[in-house]
């Protein structure tokens, strides 16, 4: 190990230290609002670089992602809530006999969430994958509506437009970020990894990745399979956060949150949608005063639900029109982009030059 390396290492040593110490500082300052916000900037950084695997890393463009994170978020509600939860959700018809009495621990249902979502990516990814660019997306879209169709009908698996109540509050502050610096590794190690640059060349041109050996089909569904993995953990996570769901909260608006934030953070950026998914949960909190009654100045309103969004949408027509690498592009973050930075003096450089002839 030289001596970058090792800078490398201390650096990041440091660095993991110090993100711990904020997080156990904040879930002790912060009050339960500010806390809420941190917590969904961690599953949405979730959510943000499972989809950024498929449309940014892989270059396919899906929008199927809230109905993976429907599928995580009740599959582990059904498996964690107690047998009296479900008695006291289920009043207006009775719940199927095999989920009654099944109550399991959270790591347990948050494992096999992201396994119902997997599997759901698989299925559908297997046919529609075969599509490419706008295609692609209305299927996979269809494909969302459809589970929430069936969330909402389905009344004695999923207590149909009533939703489940009373989930207990698995989410803690330490959890959501685990899962979450936990995702951020397992990215960084497969972008970096041979599927990580197969995924690429498919991304840049398919002919040529098939031409040089790479099996193009199997790359699309590993990604998109791992991408609808993460995204039903990121929606369980989601789930008992809020301690409530419905078939509602999983409409295409959550799909374009999170299309918002890689969009913004750079397609094939995973330090782009890190930054971009805290930015965009904040800034959301931030604007919903624009969504009640208005006096500024000539503009006086008495309430416009949903104005804030037309904010970002019009930041991200800007983002489109003016810069579509997004905040990052396809860069990443580098301990090197800070090293290089850093003023040297003489004697340390003529010492590096030593050693280096040496």
């Amino acid at each position: 190990m030289n001596s970058r390396e090792r800078v490398h290492l201390i650096l990041s040593a440091s660095g993991a230290a110090l993100t711990l110490l904020l997080i156990a500082g904040a879930n002790t300052l912060l009050g339960s609002f500010h806390l809420r916000i941190l917590n969904l900037c961690g599953i949405y950084i979730i959510l943000a670089l499972s989809l950024n695997l498929v449309n940014g890393f892989t270059g396919l463009f899906s929008l199927g992602h809230a109905g993976f994170m429907a599928l995580g978020a009740y599959v582990s509600a059904l498996l964690t809530m107690s047998p009296a939860q479900k008695e006291m959700n289920f009043f207006m018809a009775p719940i199927a006999p095999f989920l009654a009495a099944v109550e399991l621990p959270f790591v347990p249902a948050l494992l096999a969430a992201g396994l119902a979502a997997a599997l759901a990516g698989f299925l559908i990814g297997t046919p529609v994958l075969r599509l490419r660019d706008d295609y692609l997306a209305i299927a996979t879209l269809g494909f969302s509506e459809i589970i929430r169709v069936l969330l909402t009908n389905l009344q004695s698996l999923t207590n149909g437009a009533l939703g489940l109540k009373g989930l207990p509050k698995y989410s803690t502050t330490y959890t959501i970020w685990f899962v979450a610096l936990l995702s951020v590794c397992f990215m960084a190690a497969l972008i970096n990894s041979s599927f990580g640059r197969a995924a690429k060349a498919v991304r840049d041109n398919e002919i040529a990745a098939q031409a040089m050996g790479v099996n193009v089909a199997r790359i699309k569904i590993e990604s998109f399979v791992i991408s609808s993995f993460m995204a039903g953990v990121g929606g369980a996570l989601l789930g008992h956060l809020m301690s409530t769901i419905d078939p509602k909260m999983f409409t295409f608006s959550l799909t374009y949150n999170i299309v918002l934030i890689v969009v913004l953070g750079g397609n094939g950026s995973i330090t782009g949608s890190v930054i971009a998914a805290m930015v965009v949960t904040v800034s959301m909190e931030l604007l919903r005063f624009l969504d009640g009654p208005l006096n500024l100045f000539f503009v006086r309103t008495q309430g416009l639900p949903g104005l804030r969004m037309v904010v970002f949408s019009i930041l991200l027509l800007l983002v489109v029109i003016f810069r579509q690498q997004g905040l990052m592009g396809k860069r990443e973050f580098s301990w090197d982009l800070l090293l290089d930075r850093i003023p040297r003096g003489r004697g340390l450089r003529s010492g590096r030059k030593g050693a280096d002839r040496a």
